[in-house]
């Protein structure tokens, strides 16, 4: 499904990102767009697992409801 082929290239892309290895000047110079891209890629990652949720299924990483 290309939807999951996707959603796998995005988790790859993110695995490829180190910030440790910036310089403070440099992690000043781009975190205001750091931030935008975090805070829409928490967004959009929430909206789907609540998507999956809303359907009744269980993120398979999550606990379980106690």
């Amino acid at each position: 499904m290309e939807s999951i082929a996707r959603l796998r290239a995005a988790a790859r892309a993110l695995g490829d990102v180190d910030v440790s290895g910036w310089d403070d000047d440099t992690l000043t110079d781009h975190l205001d767009d750091l931030s935008r891209v975090l805070c829409t890629l928490d967004a959009e990652l929430a909206r789907v697992a609540d998507a999956v949720r809303a359907r009744g299924f269980r993120i398979a990483e999550e606990p379980k409801a106690a």
